[in-house]
């Protein structure tokens, strides 16, 4: 095992690659990921969800989508840095015909801008493109929740920002399931939340499935 050397106060101080490893945000989830795949290794050419915990919280994703051969990647309360940190252990072991990312609203509860918001999801999207060149990459927008009401203006530039990048590349969609999720005049929908007002019931992520189904690839 490869060994890094701190100077601490005079003492040097012997510490591990792995205790560093451990250290980074969700270690602990992406290792439960690869213990599964040693188990039992997803098909390749299927598609890999990835994202922060709206996917790691749709529970039946893999089941509902079991003839796409779908594969939930949700993890933590991910962001998009922390997406890409992560992309050679949930995205490229599964040599996926499509990516779907859902993530970025962590990062703008976390104070991120909308454009670098854009800017992180530029970098995600580029480093899967570079290594899957035809891979069809799919974004889910990023939702409006009512506990993060006051980010609400961020979450819809970073939308439109986000819709407008892709636009500029093939092989690429953009699905609004934020305006689905509201009623006629603009409004939010508790109804759609659990008590925490940020994660879904069950009635949140049947309209994700009608906004997402179509643009799945067999």
């Amino acid at each position: 095992m490869k060994l890094f050397r701190t100077i601490v106060l005079g003492l040097i101080v012997f510490t591990t690659t792995g205790a560093l490893a451990q250290n980074k945000p969700f270690w602990n989830e992406i290792q439960d990921f690869k213990k599964q795949d040693s188990t039992k290794m997803p098909a390749a050419g299927g598609i890999v969800f990835v994202g922060s915990s709206s996917l790691r919280m749709w529970k039946n994703l893999e089941s509902f989508y079991q003839s796409y051969k779908a594969i939930n990647r949700g993890f933590g309360g991910s962001n998009l840095q922390q997406a890409n940190m992560y992309i050679n252990e949930l995205v490229f072991p599964y040599k996926p015909r499509q990516v779907v990312i859902y993530s970025g609203e962590n990062d703008i509860a976390e104070g991120t801008s909308a454009i670098e918001t854009l800017n992180r999801l530029a970098t995600f999207f580029s480093n899967i493109r570079n290594r899957l060149p035809e891979a069809n990459i799919v974004f889910i927008s990023i939702k409006e929740s009512p506990s993060r009401a006051k980010f609400s203006d961020a979450t819809v530039h970073a939308n439109r920002l986000i819709k407008e990048y892709l636009l500029n590349y093939r092989n690429t969609k953009y699905i609004d399931v934020n305006s689905k999720m509201k009623t006629a005049d603009g409004k939010l929908r508790p109804e759609l939340f659990l008590k925490d007002m940020l994660h879904m019931q069950p009635a949140g992520y049947e309209i994700w499935i009608k906004e997402i189904t179509p643009h799945l690839l067999k």
